[in-house]
């Protein structure tokens, strides 16, 4: 086939896909189950100025925050019974800044121990929960109702900010975007034959299948550290994004627009079309500017990780990616 050059709407869409791929399951656990506990919080978001070291700060207005959250449920997109217990085993948030023209990522970890409103099964909220961010996705039925529960969490967590819009992707779709960019090529370091004896150590183009495990995988895999896992998924990164670059430069102008198709029934989102395009005017040419990751100490209570957020730590990253000095 030869080559196309792809409009901005096409290419943006490719930048979704492979943000969801990447950022959303890039610390997936499906095989680490998650727990919470009953203590009751009053739950309560801050939108006020704030001042740290003296200096007074106000939220910014100029960045778009978009939430992207990878679910622990197979298939495509359905509601399920009220409080369903589909974890959204990947937060993380893109946030664009117009003013400095570059975007950044901030991976939440899905263990962090947040309060979130804990929902009937009518909806409608009936008090909090302390419980692990993945458990926010939980309350409602899968859809539109556990996203909004999620925002709400991920909003409160980090002090009232505001996130403009969220994708969800449930956890099938991985292979599918993997297979549709050919297959990615990694060096397998880790032994996985308790995990996936189809994958062998060595260089590998990894297929649908294999690519869930390299990204997803932890227990029984090398010394099972989440560290280790980063590692692998960095590495699945630049080959993915190399993979699709090539994928391009052959593909006709149907391959991002087929992909997208594809992939959009394991998608939940309230990021509309007519938007889209619109961002894509503004922010195509930034640039990523940085991957945040949060500090804390990881806790293993009962067969189960808790993270437990470094406060300072947090508050820095709240100031420079959400706050502006007055």
């Amino acid at each position: 086939m030869k080559k196309h050059k792809y409009t901005k709407e096409f290419v943006f869409y490719a930048v979704i896909l492979i943000l969801v791929l990447v950022m959303l399951y890039s610390g997936l656990q499906i095989l680490e189950l998650t727990v919470f506990y009953g203590q009751e919080r009053e739950f309560q978001v801050e939108t006020k100025t704030i001042t740290r070291r003296g200096v007074k700060y106000f939220p910014r207005q100029d960045i778009s925050v978009i939430l992207l959250m990878g679910i622990n449920q197979p298939g495509t997109v359905h509601p399920e019974k009220p409080n369903h217990g589909n974890s959204a085993d990947m937060v993380a948030l893109v946030v664009v800044d117009e003013a400095k023209e570059n975007w950044s990522v901030l991976n939440l970890n899905r263990d962090a121990m947040v309060d979130m409103p804990e929902l009937d099964l009518e909806g409608k909220e009936i008090g909090t929960m302390y419980a692990q961010l993945a458990y926010a996705h939980t309350y409602g039925t899968g859809m539109e109702d556990s996203c909004e529960n999620t925002r709400k969490a991920v909003s409160s967590f980090l002090g009232g900010v505001n996130i403009d819009y969220y994708v969800a992707m449930n956890v099938d779709a991985i292979a599918m975007l993997n297979d549709a960019v050919g297959g990615v090529t990694v060096e397998v370091t880790d032994d996985f034959s308790r995990v996936d004896p189809s994958l062998p150590m060595g260089t590998v183009t990894l297929t649908g299948d294999q690519a869930r495990s390299f990204v997803q995988s932890r227990w029984y895999v090398g010394d099972e550290l989440n560290l280790s896992r980063i590692e692998r998924q960095k590495q699945y990164m630049n080959g993915f994004v190399e993979s699709f670059r090539k994928t391009m430069e052959t593909s006709d102008t149907e391959f991002v627009l087929n992909t997208y198709n594809e992939v959009a029934p394991y998608l939940v989102s309230d990021l509309p079309v007519s938007t889209l395009t619109g961002m894509v005017e503004r922010y195509l040419d930034y640039p990523l500017s940085a991957v945040y990751s949060l500090q804390g100490e990881n806790k293993l209570v009962d067969n189960y990780y808790e993270f437990y957020v470094d406060e300072d730590h947090l508050e820095e990253l709240r100031l420079e990616l959400f706050y502006a000095p007055k």
